[in-house]
């Protein structure tokens, strides 16, 4: 373990007593001023479970495409269901995957701001009625890891523990179940572009073996290669501007795996609803001191409101989209 590039944080420990659970989320604090990503062990998370949810991922893949397409995001206003190789932007530039997304399962909502454009129901293959299930299911598991961490957050940065509870409202998340195909190019190539993830918290699982991860570390990509038993966590926006730059979102990217290898991953996005704003966290004066700003780029701005970070995010990745169901969106401002 000693080569690897990110920290490694074992959840269990907050059950094992305040001395070590103080020291957990110590540990939490410096890895996300530090680095903005850590392994995550000690989750508790059933292995049948994950052994489960990976083998239904494979079987969607595996199904003809004309099963997969017949729930394609194009045909969701929401940003929902199978997108295709080649269907989503980063940076403007193509990433080469195909996925599913899964979001709060929810009625439509009509009118109000733009970003209630999002709310809606999911896109389910007919063809595979057990992936609905165990989503389900990872979603479940996965709100209770988050939220545990949530709470150990904030109590490391000075705030009470409900801090994020308190301030979430009913929860924003989104599940995607990637695949990159392996590519026969000898250089490396985009399966998904750099960027920041918007929101709050993620917690990505992926496939054994199958690395191309790749964190920014001082200017420089460094890999963050699967940890068996391990998530892959990472802070998203929402966070930096609630610590006012404090904790640091990071840049991230994945390497497209050399053929005939392929890659999966499964990452869990929680965030708070879209109509909250997360007030700045009081930070203690010894923290407050290090706080360096919220990140300050024109294009790609942090706004305080989930549903505009969120909305902004998904109108670059999915132009298809918007242009089919949000044509008066297209081409304004970030």
């Amino acid at each position: 373990m000693t080569d690897l590039n990110l920290p490694i944080l074992d959840m269990s420990r907050l059950d094992d007593g305040a001395a070590a659970a103080s020291a957990f989320r110590a540990d939490l604090r410096a890895a996300t001023r530090d680095v903005g990503f850590f392994y995550l062990t000690g989750t508790g998370i059933p292995t049948e479970l994950v052994a489960r949810l990976h083998r239904v991922a494979r079987e969607f893949f595996a199904l003809p495409e004309a099963d997969k397409l017949a729930i394609e995001n194009v045909r969701s206003p929401h940003f929902r269901g199978y997108t295709r190789i080649g269907g989503e932007r980063t940076q403007g530039r193509v990433d080469w995957r195909e996925q599913i997304d899964i979001g709060s399962e929810r009625d439509a909502v009509s009118g109000g701001p733009a970003y209630n454009r999002l709310i809606g129901p999911n896109l389910w293959p007919a063809a595979l009625p057990e992936l609905r299930e165990t989503v389900t299911q990872w979603h479940t598991a996965m709100c209770a890891i988050a939220r545990r961490l949530l709470r150990a957050w904030a109590l490391s940065l000075g705030a009470a523990e409900s801090y994020f509870d308190d301030h979430f409202g009913e929860p924003s998340t989104l599940i995607k179940i990637v695949r990159y195909p392996g590519t026969d190019n000898p250089l490396p190539q985009q399966g998904v572009g750099a960027h920041k993830d918007s929101g709050v918290l993620t917690l990505l699982w992926v496939e054994p073996g199958r690395g191309g991860l790749q964190v920014e570390r001082d200017g420089e990509w460094v890999d963050a290669p699967p940890v068996d038993g391990a998530f892959v966590v990472n802070i998203g926006e929402l966070l930096e501007y609630a610590t006012n730059g404090y904790l640091k979102a990071t840049n991230h990217r994945v390497i497209s795996p050399r053929a005939p290898q392929d890659r999966l991953s499964i990452p869990f996005f929680f965030n708070p609803a879209l109509d909250s704003q997360l007030p700045l966290i009081d930070l203690p004066a010894e923290l407050a001191a290090q706080a360096r700003g919220v990140t300050d780029d024109p294009h790609n701005p942090i706004h305080s409101l989930y549903g505009e970070n969120a909305l902004k995010s998904r109108l670059r990745a999915h132009p298809d989209v918007a242009a089919i169901h949000h044509p008066d969106l297209v081409g304004a401002p970030a």
